[in-house]
């Protein structure tokens, strides 16, 4: 029972959250898998490839909604987004490459920051 009204919560957050706080809470989320097998690096081998995998579903979103046309961002924050998407999909390669905990850092500050500057434009009401 109580898992129950947990998950009708989390469905009830999801659906009254605005995009940007959900972009942010996806880039949490990812950042904390990453972390997750950070923490526990010996033994995490096969969450590896599916905690990369879900970052760079995310950041290939991102890529895409600031190459669309009807994107309203100012052109230098969508350059600024494609900039960081490329980045985190290139180091996504090379920790999948040559896996390495430390390697991890990069992506989970980038997630971290990111989703703290868009919970920081996100309007309190």
């Amino acid at each position: 029972m109580q898992q129950q009204a947990t998950q009708a919560y989390q469905q009830t957050a999801k659906i009254s959250a605005s995009p940007i706080e959900l972009e942010a809470q996806l880039l949490t989320k990812a950042a904390s898998k990453l972390i997750h097998i950070q923490k526990n690096w010996v033994g995490s081998e096969k969450e590896l490839y599916p905690a990369l995998t879900y970052n760079r579903k995310l950041w290939s979103v991102f890529l895409s909604s600031v190459a669309t046309e009807d994107n309203l961002l100012p052109k230098e924050i969508k350059e600024n987004i494609a900039n960081l998407g490329l980045f985190v999909l290139n180091h996504s390669m090379r920790v999948q490459t040559a896996p390495s905990a430390q390697k991890l850092d990069v992506l989970i500050n980038i997630n971290r920051e990111v989703a703290a500057g868009l919970r920081a434009k996100t309007p309190k009401g």
